[in-house]
């Protein structure tokens, strides 16, 4: 897998976010409707705070809440608060001779990486709910 499983839950807690907009919701019911193991979520939420992605409230309405619109918020922004992205800068294997000259192997993982790093610089949280599509993110479908 290409992205760890942390990531994509992540990904699914910033889409529940956005999907129920304005309404803070609790790490246990994001946890519930997102699908999450509640204690592994509460470290994700904080990573993405410190990202400033979510924020949080407190008291009787309290719970996380999108920081800014899901039109503001990249796919890319998400991974790099949890799992940022690694460019191959220089030769993995610390070759003095090819140094930051990469080899077509490690040149080729790096294109495929920097176009993986284009599509989720490019794609919004938003987009993941508006864009037409037979199934809704976290949602079972029905007939």
């Amino acid at each position: 897998m290409i992205f760890s499983q942390t990531v994509e839950y992540a990904l699914r807690a910033v889409v529940l976010l956005a999907d129920v907009q304005r309404e803070a919701k609790t790490t246990q019911q994001i946890a519930t409707m997102a699908r999450i193991p509640p204690d592994y979520l509460s470290k994700i939420l904080q990573n993405l705070r410190r990202a400033e992605i979510v924020s949080s409230r407190r008291g009787v309405n309290g719970g996380f809440v999108l920081q800014r619109p899901a039109s503001e918020i990249t796919l890319l922004e998400v991974v790099n608060a949890i799992d940022p992205i690694e460019r191959i800068r220089t030769c993995p294997l610390k070759l003095k001779s090819h140094g930051s000259n990469l080899c077509e192997l490690h040149r080729r993982l790096d294109q495929s990486i920097a176009s993986v790093e284009r599509t989720l610089a490019t794609g919004t949280i938003a987009e993941l709910l508006t864009t037409p599509s037979p199934s809704h993110p976290l949602l079972e479908r029905t007939k």
